[in-house]
């Protein structure tokens, strides 16, 4: 599995992100691996916006439910077992079956609360937003983090690094 590296770029215009654009997809990098956000619809329809996973705290909600509800599931599967309803015999499957359960319905409950928080990697970037300026996210592969890095820094110096994001799946 390919693992990326989402780098974070504060640009000062539409005129920029337009051209960074450009030159990022001239480097080889996807139109689906680019995302831009500024001011509620303030960018035209020709700059790829982020989508919900980016905006929200959908993924990092999913994975604490999975957790949280396996762990929960696990030991409520235990109980089952040890402590089985009158007349039932329940074998260890049971709890398996029941933490995968758990889990489950952790990721759905937890990511319905969590799509309506915004995504906390992106506060350090609102101030700047609010401001009129564009946020632009690329996903890159790990191999070509300073690849990017070096080209965006030699065309558009205006542009002001935010840092990387340690791992971003493979999945679009």
């Amino acid at each position: 599995m390919l693992m990326r590296r989402r780098l974070y770029f504060v640009l000062p215009d539409i005129q920029c992100a337009r051209a960074m654009l450009d030159d990022i997809l001239l480097a080889r990098i996807e139109c689906r691996h680019i995302h831009f956000l500024s001011r509620r619809d303030t960018l035209p329809a020709d700059l790829p916006e982020a989508n919900v996973l980016q905006k929200t705290d959908i993924v990092h909600g999913a994975q604490v439910g999975i957790a949280i509800g396996g762990v929960v599931g696990a030991i409520a599967g235990g109980l089952l077992v040890f402590f089985p309803p009158e007349g039932v015999t329940l074998k260890l499957i049971t709890v398996l079956i029941v933490a995968i359960g758990g889990a489950l319905f952790g990721a759905w409950a937890s990511s319905m609360v969590a799509s309506s928080v915004p995504n906390s990697r992106l506060k350090a970037f609102q101030t700047e937003m609010d401001a009129g300026k564009v946020l632009m996210m690329v996903d890159v592969p790990m191999g070509r983090v300073v690849e990017i890095g070096e080209l965006v820094a030699r065309r558009h110096p205006e542009a002001l690094s935010g840092g990387v994001e340690p791992m971003i799946p493979a999945f679009p």
